[in-house]
């Protein structure tokens, strides 16, 4: 009896928090849309060519990217000149840079004394704008290498320092229990570390997935670039056309936007064993 009422509890937790996320999946809707309708209320009434309004951004964007013929999935030319390396440059630097955040995150948080020692070091130059540090990149030489080396620079410390948090969060029983069954450290390393540091690495992913968009976008507004969606805001400012830089941005948004629903989609089939938890501890 005991064991089916805590089924039947929770199944009806379960029921509840879906129905709350359909309530908070609809309201985040709607107040997007009542914003789009005050956004397009108010450009339409101000009448600045600075300040375009929703329905014309979106039709610049459609002629501009989305008007191609079925073979290409309806890109155009300069959608696969610019969008698509863009996101090429931000894959490869999230790539690069997550992996080595990771492994030296592992690195530093399984090592008490090492951690003490960088602890300072790291905080240090986590507090360093990216930016301020691309005369620095310009040892790369002006192009690919360079962005590459800035978008990896850029989002290796907050993968880093959240692996490392995570690593260092690992139960003291856990480890005592791996001693007494003998286990390798590489057995201890996936079997108790990795999943007991996955949800604070994620967050530090998380983190990463939105600056490397930025820092990818702020490395095409730099000399040498010759294609990418930064290149692209930059010339249509050049050539005053408010127009087709406000369409760059809203890209931008959505592109963002996109990116970080995939991220938590991954996220919760990685973690779904650690919301399950939380649930049931709540």
């Amino acid at each position: 009896m005991k064991a089916t009422a805590e089924v039947a509890t929770f199944a009806t937790r379960t029921t509840l928090a879906r129905r709350k996320g359909v309530r908070t999946a609809a309201f985040r809707w709607l107040v997007l849309v009542v914003l789009i309708v005050v956004w397009e209320t108010a450009t339409r009434a101000a009448g600045s060519p600075f300040f375009p309004a929703p329905s014309m951004i979106v039709a610049r964007m459609h002629t501009m990217w989305f008007s191609g013929p079925p073979a290409t999935v309806f890109l155009t030319d300069a959608a696969i000149e610019n969008i698509l390396p863009s996101l090429g440059r931000m894959t490869a630097g999230f790539i690069g840079g997550a992996l080595a955040g990771v492994v030296l995150g592992l690195a530093v948080g399984l090592s008490a004394r090492m951690y003490d020692y960088l602890d300072g070091v790291l905080q240090f130059l986590r507090a360093i704008p990216p930016p301020a540090l691309v005369s620095v990149f310009l040892v790369f030489g002006f192009g690919l290498r360079m962005q590459l080396a800035f978008i990896m620079f850029s989002i290796l410390w907050p993968v880093l320092l959240n692996t490392a948090d995570g690593a260092r969060s690992v139960e003291p029983m856990h480890l005592q229990t791996c001693q007494v069954f003998r286990l390798t450290r590489a057995q201890r390393l996936r079997l108790v570390i990795l999943p007991s540091a996955l949800p604070k690495m994620f967050a530090g992913l998380r983190l990463a997935l939105s600056l490397s968009l930025i820092v990818m976008v702020f490395s095409e507004l730099l000399p040498g670039t010759t294609n990418g969606i930064g290149f692209q805001i930059t010339f249509a400012k050049d050539q005053t056309d408010p127009l087709s830089m406000w369409a760059g941005i809203v890209l931008l948004g959505v592109l963002g936007y996109l990116l970080n629903e995939l991220f938590l989609i991954v996220e919760r089939r990685v973690l779904g064993w650690h919301h399950s938890a939380q649930r049931l501890t709540e």
